[in-house]
C-alpha cells in the first residue's frame, strides 16, 4: 500500500477504487449505527462521505461491520488444510484468525509451524499465528518434536506471528522451571501477549501464574472461574468449540463494564459445525438470541481481539483500517451476506465467488511411525482400577474406581456398565509404546474408534470393545498415514484419510465433512453416545485438562500432574 495514495484518497483529491453506499455501519468504537457511504482504496478504508469511486455498489440500507476475527483456533482441528479451512470460514465473514499451530508442531515441530505459515500466504482470509509454547505438552508423553525457547527465537519477530501460544504447562510455571519461564521472556522481549491455558487454577496458584506476564484464558468452564480470572486480570476468551462449548455458561460475565475484556474464540471444530452452524458468525447469533446486546456481540469478535493481539489496522470499519467487511441485513440474526477482504468482494451469501484465489499445497513430511507389533491386551490386576470417565459436551474427564470384567486373566470389556478398553499407541519414533487403559461415557456395543487426532502429541487413540477390532482400527490409521478409522467384526467399516501429518486432509471440506458425517454414523451404529466421539476422544490423551487421561506412557492424573498405575490404591 502506498500511503499517499490513501491520504489523497481520503481527501478526495483521487478517485477511491470502491464507493459502498448507503451503508449502516456498525461503530465498535462508539457503539452506535451510522448511516454512510464507504470509501475504499488500496484495500483500506478511506473515509466515510460522498467521494468519486471507480465502482459503486449500493447497500440498499444493510448493516456493515468488520470481518470477525477468531481469537484462538487450531486450524488442524477443522481436519482441511490451510486453503479449505480459510475458504469455509471466510464465506461467513471470518476474514482474521490467530491460529496457534500447536497440533503440528506435536507432530513435525519447527517445520510444521513453517508450513502452516507458508499456506497462509494467499488465503482470503488473513491468518496470525501464535508460537506453540509446550511441544510437548508435558514429559509424560512422547511427542514427534521438542521446542524450546532457542528454536522459537527466530520465528518470534515474523510478521505474522503475534503471540506466544496457550502456556499449558501452568505447573511449569507455578514452580518456575526455567525453561518456560525462557519462553515467556521471549514473548515479552518481543513487546507480544502470552496466552494462557489455566482450567479450575484459582487462588495463590492462580495469582502465581498470572504473575509471570500471563494475559488470557479460554479454558474458563465455570462462570465463578471466568469471574477469578477476569477480576484478576485476565481475558477471557469463550470458548464454544465441537467439543467444548462455554458460551450460555460464561455470558453472564458479559456487561457494559467487562465486555472489552472479552471475545469470542472456537479452539476446535470440525467440519459439519463449520459447514452446519458456521464460526464466529454463529457464536455472534448465539450471543445475541441469549439476550447480548448486537453491537457488544459484534465487538467481542472484531475490535477486541485485534487490540488485544495488536493486529495492524484491523477490527473496526474506520479510515485507515483494513476494508474486511461483512454486510448482512438482520442486525438480530447476523448472517453475511456480502463478505470483503482488502476491499474486494470474496463471497456472498455463504458461497466463496468464482475466481477467489486457491493457493496450492505446500509440501509436508512423512508423520507416521509406527512399530510392527501391537498388544492391547491388559493383565488382570489385583483389585478394582481407575477407570476414565467422560463429562459430556467437555474435554474435562473424572476419575472413578471399578472392579474390571476379566477373562482368561486378561481384563475385556464390560458394555453392560460401559467399560471400554482404551488405548493410545505411539506414531512418532516407532518406540512399541502403548498407554492402556478403561473409559466410561462412549457407550460402544460392538467395534472400535481410532484416531491419529490425539491432544496434544497426535499419538493414535483407539477405544473399542474387542482386541481384534481395535487392532483393525489403528492399523488402518497406519495405512491411510493418519486419520480416523471405524471397525467391527476385525474389519473397517469407514475411514477418514488425513495425509497432512496425520491431522488434515487437502480434500474439500465438504467431502471431509461427508467422510466425517459417515463415520459419525458408523460409530452411533456401534453404540456410540456422545454427538462427536472421535473429537471427545481426541481429548482422552491430554494430560494437561483435569483429571485422569490416558498417554502412551500410561494413566496419567493431571490433577497430581504424575503418572499412576492403572490399579487404584
Amino acid at each position: 500500500m502506498r500511503i499517499q495514495n490513501l491520504i489523497q484518497a481520503a481527501r478526495g483529491e483521487k478517485k477511491a477504487d470502491l464507493l459502498l453506499v448507503n451503508a449502516r455501519v456498525v461503530n465498535v468504537f462508539s457503539g452506535r449505527i451510522i448511516p454512510a457511504n464507504i470509501a475504499i482504496c488500496q484495500g483500506h478504508v478511506a473515509g466515510f462521505g460522498d467521494y468519486a469511486a471507480d465502482e459503486i455498489i449500493d447497500l440498499n440500507g444493510r448493516y456493515v461491520c468488520p470481518g470477525f476475527i477468531d481469537a484462538h483456533v487450531h486450524i488442524e482441528s477443522a481436519m482441511t488444510s490451510v486453503t479449505e479451512f480459510s475458504r469455509a470460514v471466510a464465506c461467513r465473514g471470518t476474514t482474521a484468525a490467530v491460529a496457534d499451530p500447536h497440533e503440528i508442531a506435536n507432530v513435525l515441530g519447527k517445520a510444521g509451524i513453517e508450513y502452516m505459515i507458508d499456506s497462509s500466504r494467499g488465503q482470503p482470509a488473513n491468518l496470525f499465528f501464535t508460537l506453540p509454547s509446550c511441544v510437548p505438552a508435558t514429559d509424560m508423553e512422547t511427542a514427534g518434536a521438542a521446542l524450546i525457547a532457542g528454536d522459537l527465537c527466530e520465528l518470534m519477530g515474523h510478521e505474522r506471528v503475534v503471540a506466544l501460544a496457550e502456556m499449558m504447562n501452568f505447573p511449569g510455571v507455578i514452580f518456575q522451571v526455567p525453561e518456560v519461564l525462557s519462553k515467556i521472556k521471549l514473548a515479552r522481549s518481543h513487546r507480544k501477549p502470552v496466552d494462557g491455558h489455566s482450567p479450575r487454577l484459582s487462588g495463590k496458584d492462580l495469582s502465581a501464574y498470572l504473575s509471570a506476564g500471563i494475559f488470557s484464558d479460554h479454558e474458563c468452564t465455570g462462570l465463578e472461574e471466568a469471574r477469578e480470572k477476569l477480576e484478576s486480570g485476565m481475558h477471557i476468551m469463550i470458548r464454544e468449540g465441537t467439543g467444548a462449548r462455554n458460551l450460555e455458561t460464561l455470558l453472564p460475565l458479559v456487561s457494559g463494564k467487562t465486555a472489552h475484556r472479552m471475545m469470542w474464540c472456537t479452539d476446535d471444530r470440525h467440519p459439519h459445525d463449520l459447514i452446519e452452524k458456521g464460526h464466529i458468525d454463529s457464536m455472534i447469533r448465539q450471543a445475541i438470541r441469549l439476550g447480548l446486546d448486537p453491537v457488544t456481540a459484534i465487538q467481542m469478535g472484531t475490535l477486541h481481539p485485534a487490540r488485544y493481539f495488536n493486529l495492524p489496522r484491523t477490527g473496526a470499519v474506520a479510515p485507515g483500517y483494513r476494508a474486511d467487511l461483512v454486510v448482512f441485513s438482520d442486525l438480530n440474526k447476523i448472517q453475511a451476506e456480502r463478505v470483503f477482504f482488502e476491499g474486494k468482494p470474496i463471497a456472498e451469501n455463504g458461497g466463496m465467488l468464482p475466481g477467489v484465489n486457491r493457493p496450492s499445497a505446500v509440501f509436508v513430511p512423512r508423520s507416521m511411525h509406527v512399530a510392527d507389533q501391537m498388544d492391547f491386551s491388559i493383565p488382570a490386576p489385583a483389585g478394582p482400577v481407575r477407570v476414565i470417565e467422560m463429562v459430556p459436551d467437555q474435554v474435562l474427564t473424572r476419575q472413578c474406581v471399578e472392579t474390571p470384567k476379566v477373562e482368561n486373566n486378561r481384563i475385556i470389556a464390560d458394555t453392560q456398565r460401559d467399560l471400554l478398553k482404551l488405548a493410545v499407541v505411539e506414531r512418532h519414533r516407532g518406540s512399541g509404546n502403548i498407554g492402556k487403559a478403561l473409559v466410561r461415557g462412549f457407550g460402544l456395543k460392538h467395534g472400535a474408534l481410532a484416531s491419529s487426532v490425539a491432544h496434544d502429541s497426535h499419538n493414535i487413540i483407539v477405544v473399542g470393545v474387542d482386541d481384534a477390532d481395535i487392532k483393525a482400527a489403528v492399523n488402518a490409521v497406519v495405512l491411510m498415514k493418519g486419520g480416523l478409522a471405524a471397525a467391527c467384526g476385525g474389519k473397517v467399516i469407514e475411514s477418514l484419510a488425513l495425509p497432512i501429518a496425520g491431522l488434515m486432509s487437502d480434500e474439500p471440506m465438504e467431502e471431509v465433512r461427508n467422510r466425517l458425517d459417515a463415520l459419525l454414523s458408523a460409530a452411533r451404529v456401534l453404540g456410540a453416545k456422545p454427538s462427536d466421539p472421535f473429537m471427545m476422544l481426541s481429548f482422552l490423551a491430554l494430560p494437561v485438562i483435569p483429571e485422569l487421561k490416558l498417554t502412551d506412557k500410561g494413566l496419567v492424573d493431571v490433577n497430581a500432574f504424575r503418572i499412576v498405575l492403572l490399579t487404584a490404591p
